[in-house]
């Protein structure tokens, strides 16, 4: 790593909340122009994770370099990063323009600079027509991008975002999600955006960092994470996968991967508990001795043909190619 590349480097940093540690020791190398989803359930260590990036934790163990520079105590304003917060924490007495340009003039800037630059910014996420409005004349969307100009007006190395997309109603979602990826490769910076959504994660990210009990259990693609993931947990969280213990080991297979038979000498004997109907296909749920939950999923055509009833016996099959083993 070279400084030129502005690459983040996490090395063996650690957060403790007194006697618990929310984040434990965890390594990590994000490379300058990519998008990376902080991916985990509720209390794995995400936010946290991204409060010491940005400067708004103490970091208690470990290091935080970013472009070849030691950031680890330096104060959130020299740090070369800039966050976006869930509640976008627009100041209600400011109209649009003074909300982005605020930072400025916090540095100092004179009023002549730091507007031109926030019109400039609001150009770029097509608000400049209501620069002169306060935050709560706008709509849940435009109050993000005016939040997403705050943040990068003051030409950060790295943009954190935590949970940006989740007080917004599901179409909206969609839309600012592209967005804010098209966004991303304008402005060819790292984007470090946290969120409990597999969904968003696997649309967004160019690297997928699947947290759990304040340590990272995968990173990797999107790609890699979904179609071969390292740990039961991973496969579990991130859906899509059955995980079957069988003679002391346990791997894991897409439900899309799997065929339930009414007839088989090899398959595994299970029994239908419940039906969904998502459109295009099928998502049945399935129960078998000695397994946890077990899902299948059948295209609607094929469904239809010959319908499965909850509550009938089946057996479930697949190719060995498409199962693949899972860490201990």
């Amino acid at each position: 790593m070279t400084a030129g590349n502005k690459h983040l480097e996490l090395v063996g940093t650690t957060k403790r909340y007194g006697n618990v540690v929310a984040v434990d020791s965890v390594n990590l190398v994000i490379s300058q122009g990519a998008y990376v989803c902080v991916l985990g359930p509720s209390g794995c260590g995400k936010s946290s994770l991204l409060r010491m990036i940005a400067g708004h934790e103490v970091v208690n163990g470990g290091d935080i370099i970013l472009g070849g520079k030691n950031i680890t105590d330096s104060p959130p304003a020299e740090r070369g990063t800039a966050m976006m917060f869930q509640n976008y924490a627009l100041f209600p007495h400011l109209s649009v323009k003074d909300n982005v340009a605020f930072p400025l003039k916090m540095r100092g800037l004179g009023a002549d600079e730091r507007y031109r630059k926030a019109d400039s910014l609001l150009e770029r996420v097509q608000l400049s027509a209501l620069g002169s409005r306060k935050p709560e004349q706008l709509s849940g969307g435009q109050q993000q991008r005016v939040a997403l100009a705050r943040a990068m007006i003051t030409n950060p190395q790295i943009l954190l975002l935590d949970e940006p997309l989740s007080a917004l109603d599901p179409f909206l979602r969609l839309k600012i999600r592209a967005e804010l990826k098209q966004l991303q490769r304008d402005l060819g910076i790292a984007f470090i955006h946290v969120t409990h959504s597999q969904d968003e994660a696997l649309a967004l990210a160019d690297l997928v960092v699947v947290m759990n009990a304040g340590k990272i259990e995968q990173a990797s693609t999107a790609e890699e994470v979904f179609n071969h993931p390292e740990s039961e947990f991973v496969a579990r969280f991130i859906g899509g996968h059955n995980v079957i213990a069988k003679n002391g080991a346990k791997f894991a297979v897409r439900a899309d991967k799997v065929e339930l038979k009414r007839k088989s000498k090899s398959g595994m004997a299970v029994t239908v508990r419940e039906i969904e109907f998502q459109g295009v296909r099928f998502s049945l749920k399935l129960t078998a001795d000695g397994q946890k939950e077990l899902s299948a999923e059948i295209d609607d055509k094929t469904f239809f043909n010959k319908p499965f009833e909850i509550g009938e016996s089946a057996f479930l099959t697949w190719k060995p190619e498409d199962a693949h083993s899972l860490a201990a």
